[in-house]
């Protein structure tokens, strides 16, 4: 195992916050939320029939797989089946969530039907629902309303984060920084990098969090030329640049960080690589901040890389909202038309990709502030190199 590299492991996690305490983070305001659903939906329909599983979880704190929620101007009506009945009942009342429960397993259309009988126009989330369901509702569970679309009203309200909320978006990140500081020597062993992520995963888990957000990417050498690169039998080597992506999940909350780590000597391509994406990271997080156009962020990121001459080798948007889900509204590219605003989560994340040298991405996790930004993720970018 590599002196240096241990001893760079060492010092990084040094570095760190420690990783809080799980069962003391911040409430969260989750019986606020249905209030502002209904002020957003007032001017398009009556009532609202949340399918998204994830919705309703922002709403209620429910984190069972199935259940409807209609939500009126002044009902809050919860249907699920049996299997959750109890959790159902704990869970709301935990969140503080008021609302009238449901557990049937075969008589949710007539609940929800005479729920909203005296409903005019029901609103559906239009990115959840298919044609052919949309056509069930209309026809047999709703057939004297009419049935609007609405495009991501509860996703729109969860990109501004309440401090419980980035609490746990950071809890997770820094159970993610621990987690590379520990497996970081493995590199120097000629590991695999399936090896990698399964220890990387492993070790988010033993710090606490209950899953990984999303599948972990080791990208060793030409693997880290492709940004989604999936773990593999290759083994790292001396010489390579090993992009790994990864992140935890606390309380139903992701995280969501990039490092390039250099096994050895970089070449020269290879370090100017790594400077330019570092100047370029920096420049995008230096941008952050409320009143900015995401566009602006992106704009920062790639104007570092295309004076570089490697434009065409940044092959993605700059970042994403991070919360409930990975990827979430706004996304942080050159066609994106969101402004940011104070508690927006965000990632930075430019990277410059050639199949020859190998990869480098930087992404840290930011929270939007008035007058810039703040980091989310600690891991050193420099020393992780």
């Amino acid at each position: 195992m590599s002196t240096s590299l241990t001893a760079a492991a060492a010092a990084d996690a040094a570095a760190l916050p420690p990783v809080p305490a799980l069962d003391a983070l911040a409430p969260m305001d989750v019986a606020g939320r249905v209030g502002r659903v209904r002020v957003a939906l007032a001017p398009q329909a009556q009532a609202l029939l949340v399918t998204r599983l994830v919705n309703i979880r922002y709403l209620t704190g429910f984190t069972g797989s199935a259940a409807l929620l209609l939500v009126t101007a002044d009902d809050l009506v919860f249907v699920t089946d049996g299997r959750y009945g109890e959790q159902a009942e704990a869970q709301l009342r935990a969140a503080g969530v008021t609302a009238r429960i449901e557990v049937t397993n075969t008589r949710q259309r007539e609940l929800l039907g005479d729920a909203a009988a005296a409903q005019t126009r029901i609103a559906l989330e239009a990115e959840d629902i298919t044609w052919a369901h949309q056509q069930r509702l209309a026809t047999l569970w709703f057939p004297t309303a009419e049935l609007v679309a609405t495009e991501n009203l509860v996703e729109h309200l969860r990109m501004v984060k309440d401090p419980g909320e980035v609490e746990r978006i950071e809890a997770a990140a820094i159970i993610a920084d621990h987690a590379l500081a520990r497996i970081r020597p493995l590199l120097a062993d000629r590991v695999a990098e399936r090896e990698i992520a399964v220890e990387l995963d492993a070790h988010m888990r033993r710090l606490g969090a209950e899953d990984r957000s999303f599948e972990t990417i080791v990208g060793s050498g030409p693997n880290g030329a492709m940004p989604h690169a999936r773990p593999t039998a290759r083994t790292v080597q001396a010489g390579d640049l090993v992009v790994i992506d990864f992140g935890a999940l606390v309380d139903g909350y992701c995280s969501d960080m990039t490092r390039t780590v250099m096994v050895g000597e970089p070449s020269p391509t290879q370090q100017r690589m790594l400077d330019v994406v570092e100047a370029a990271q920096q420049a995008g997080v230096d941008a952050v901040a409320a009143g900015v156009e995401v566009k602006a962020i992106d704009a920062a990121c790639r104007a570092v890389i295309d004076e570089a001459g490697w434009g065409d080798a940044f092959l993605h948007a700059t970042g994403h909202g991070v919360g409930l889900e990975i990827h979430e509204p706004p996304r942080v590219g050159a066609t994106g038309d969101a402004t940011l605003a104070p508690g927006h989560v965000v990632t930075v994340e430019p990277g410059v990709y050639l199949p020859d040298h190998g990869g480098v991405r930087i992404e840290d996790t930011v929270v939007v502030t008035a007058f810039g930004c703040r980091s989310l993720t600690h891991t050193s970018k420099r020393s992780a190199l």
